[in-house]
């Protein structure tokens, strides 16, 4: 991986969003990839939405395979390479479910539970901790392999997207021998295709009891998802610095190297909303960020995402609430691209040398107070360089 820097974007399509394998339309999904190849964005992460592909827990559906195998295809024939991330599992402030995850009984919960197209008040089966739920965890992983596997525009896999938003392991153990038995799994059918997991920034701030440090003991590579708006701890919402910060915190604790897996803003001229901002923000936003993490040597960005949502898709959870998640896209609904679109089609990584002397606690000691640590350290981060030996 070192090898490899990876510039690349987060995909679902603009019309169907998160029913993209209920709606499958091979030809928008071409036309799609030609666009992002275009915009010389090499890598794509897309998402296994759970419930299509496992509707039970002994079958993963080989209708929804083949798709997936389509749109491996489709990435080969644009030269793009393919991060298909497994249980999915939580999305955009909501976690979609297939129904046998779900417990008897109404719980109010803190993210919205979406299953067989209705919002549940349902508990939400441990995949830690249930012997079922584990199998089946296995079998998906397994048939997914198997159906990839020798594929060209294979590059990685990710295990999952925020999993801690979805359950949280009860120990630190458990979460390891969940991992283990995942990765185990995937590397039976080709144990050169790398893997990571989807970690985001609340799993620095508390102690979810899969860290980096657990990650990092049977992953290849880490992963960070980074957004300055939503960390109470950033100066200001467009802090740019916080990205690369949680990058180099990320690769501190779990000692191997990061990949910025997200990373976005959401912006759009036609809505003032809370945590929407301008095109011309947007613009301001992402010149200071591209050329800061130029410097950083993460083997890359993913930016989120490839474009806004449909209006057809605003009365439906979670874009009916939250609307800010319908623009996040480097591309407009109408597939125009968004002012700052040069300036990604040209980011290219240049690392310098780091310094973490900006850290001055051990390891062991940082989950003891993840919150206090962070916010403290990250004054030091900004007073002190930002991490490169070169500032």
């Amino acid at each position: 991986m070192k090898d490899e820097r990876m510039v690349g974007v987060n995909y679902w399509p603009i019309e169907s969003g998160m029913a993209w394998w209920r709606s499958f339309d091979e030809g928008l999904v071409d036309e799609d990839f030609s666009r992002i190849s275009e915009s010389n964005l090499e890598k794509i992460r897309v998402f296994l939405l759970w419930e299509d592909f496992q509707p039970l827990p002994n079958k993963v559906s080989v209708k929804t395979l083949d798709l997936l195998v389509r749109v491996m295809d489709l990435a080969r024939k644009h030269d793009l390479r393919i991060m298909p991330t497994l249980f999915t599992g939580h999305m955009s402030g909501m976690n979609y479910l297939p129904p046998w995850m779900l417990e008897s009984g109404e719980v109010e919960a803190r993210f919205p539970v979406f299953s067989e197209g209705k919002r549940r008040k349902k508990a939400i089966r441990n995949g830690y901790t249930d012997r079922e739920v584990r199998e089946a965890q296995r079998r998906f992983a397994r048939e997914v392999a198997i159906a990839l596997q020798g594929h060209p525009a294979l590059f990685a896999w990710d295990l999952g997207n925020e999993p801690s938003n979805v359950s949280l392991p009860p120990s630190r153990d458990q979460a390891r021998i969940w991992l283990e038995e995942i990765v185990s799994e995937l590397k039976k059918w080709d144990e050169n295709v790398p893997v990571t997991l989807g970690l985001h920034q609340e799993d620095l701030e508390e102690d979810r009891k899969m860290g980096p440090q657990d990650v990092a003991t049977f992953c290849d590579f880490l992963s960070m998802h980074a957004y300055p708006f939503y960390a109470k701890w950033a100066h200001h919402p467009m802090d740019d610095e916080v990205v690369p910060f949680l990058g180099l915190l990320t690769q501190w604790l779990g000692s191997k190297e990061v990949l910025i897996e997200e990373v976005g803003i959401s912006c759009t001229n036609e809505l003032r909303e809370s945590l929407v901002f301008t095109e011309e923000e947007a613009y301001e936003f992402y010149e200071r960020l591209l050329k800061r993490l130029r410097r950083y040597p993460f083997l890359g960005v993913l930016f989120w995402c490839y474009g806004d949502y449909d209006a057809s898709l605003w009365d439906q959870p979670p874009f009916n609430e939250k609307k800010h998640e319908r623009y996040f896209g480097l591309f407009r609904r109408d597939r125009s691209p968004k002012s700052f679109v040069p300036l990604v089609k040209e980011f290219r990584i240049e690392p310098s040398s780091l310094s973490f002397r900006w850290i001055d606690i051990d390891r062991e000691d940082y989950f003891r107070d993840p919150m206090t640590h962070l916010s403290r350290l990250y004054r030091r981060f900004k007073e002190m360089g930002a991490g490169l030996l070169e500032a």
